[in-house]
């Protein structure tokens, strides 16, 4: 599948025909490179057009816990890394203070340039690689055990700076998460789970693509990289308390596009561009752009949904939480220019995040022992539009 239409009735159709086949078929299928063995919903979840509750709770449908545990993990990986960086912001700065840097070496160490062009463009003469660098820049979508695979590559063959890479996913994946991007790549550096690297081994690349590649000369020992401790564990984030008596207005965002409060109107805030200094694949921008189009008027920045909200006469701002990443870093200094119009910023944290969050402290090991609490919210939800999926 290589289509994405950038609404809510796609999603929910792909989902449908997804869903049967998500227990012992998706087990079975999902480490080949073949987009037919999974469900490739995660454009759609990580603008939450559609929420990981819905998407549980349809799985759930046909299938047992036991059955359908493989999918229902990578769903909970999303949770998990999310959780992750929130609890540790400092490693959302450190790596936009990074990649700046790689930037500045771009412009004045031209073998580095000439690597990276290379990379970005699938001319390294690595054939698989090449594949998935030209197939991501033409569709916004690879499949987990390729990027994986690109990923390692990238580090501990080509030597490129794993940051560069990071940001070169971002700007061309339709489903570009600041969370998932970032720590993925930190894994398979080895700056992640400390000592724990990942190497892409042609034997493995030969099987998963049936055959298709068969990749000489990559690299047998890792890159060591070094790298600051993890930062300390931050507090977690809570909803802020909305006024039933006061008068709202709701803005959506990028992040999460599935609205759920009653409010007098609607506005729309999207940061594509957001995700990198590099110019952003235009197939990313559109597709954000498109499918927040029906959900209320653009708007661009701080000072307009200020000016936006002081308009509808609003005491109150509400929105979904916005985690770390760009749209995030492009709402800073939101509460108080809304505050200057005397109106309060009111954000809402979903109940599935507000369980799974709190256990995102360490590896995703011990977070799946809370896997059974979350599908207890999937379980009392009720209809599609459940509040406070």
């Amino acid at each position: 599948m290589t289509d994405f239409p950038p609404n809510r009735t796609a999603a929910l159709t792909r989902l449908s025909a997804f869903a049967p086949s998500a227990g012992r078929d998706y087990a079975a299928g999902r480490n080949y490179d073949n987009h037919a063995h999974v469900s490739v919903l995660s454009p759609y979840l990580r603008h939450r057009i559609i929420t990981e509750t819905e998407v549980l709770s349809e799985v759930l449908r046909h299938h047992t816990p036991a059955a359908a545990d493989k999918f229902i993990a990578e769903v909970c990986w999303r949770i998990y890394w999310k959780g992750w960086l929130e609890r540790h912001p400092e490693i959302w700065a450190r790596y936009k203070a990074d990649l700046a840097a790689a930037h500045n070496a771009l412009q004045t160490q031209a073998g580095l340039r000439a690597d990276w062009e290379a990379a970005c463009l699938g001319q390294t003469g690595i054939d698989c690689f090449d594949h998935w660098a030209r197939e991501l820049a033409t569709i916004g979508y690879l499949h987990n055990h390729a990027r994986m695979w690109f990923a390692s590559i990238w580090i501990h063959t080509l030597r490129l700076p794993w940051v560069l890479g990071a940001d070169f996913f971002l700007r061309h994946l339709l489903d570009g998460d600041a969370a998932s991007n970032t720590m993925s790549w930190r894994w398979v550096a080895g700056i992640q789970t400390m000592g724990k690297t990942y190497l892409a081994r042609p034997d493995n690349i030969a099987k998963y693509t049936e055959g298709r590649f068969q990749p000489t000369g990559l690299a047998t020992t890792p890159l060591t990289i070094d790298t600051p401790p993890h930062p300390p564990l931050g507090p977690m984030p809570m909803s802020d308390r909305i006024d039933p008596d006061g008068r709202c207005v709701h803005l959506i965002t990028d992040d999460d596009m599935t609205a759920q409060h009653s409010a007098v109107t609607s506005a729309t805030y999207a940061n594509p561009t957001g995700r990198s200094q590099w110019t952003v694949s235009p197939r990313v921008t559109a597709f954000t752009r498109n499918a927040l189009a029906p959900l209320g008027s653009p708007l661009a920045d701080v000072a307009e949904i200020a000016d936006w909200a002081k308009s509808h006469d609003a005491t109150q701002v509400v929105m979904n939480y916005t985690p770390q990443g760009p749209t995030n870093d492009g709402l800073h200094g939101l509460t108080e220019a809304l505050h200057a119009q005397g109106i309060t910023l009111r954000r809402h944290i979903r109940q599935i995040d507000q369980t799974g969050w709190p256990a995102a402290t360490a590896g995703f090991f011990k977070f799946k022992a809370i896997i059974p609490d979350l599908l207890r919210i999937v379980a009392d939800c009720r209809s599609p539009q459940f509040d406070l999926a």
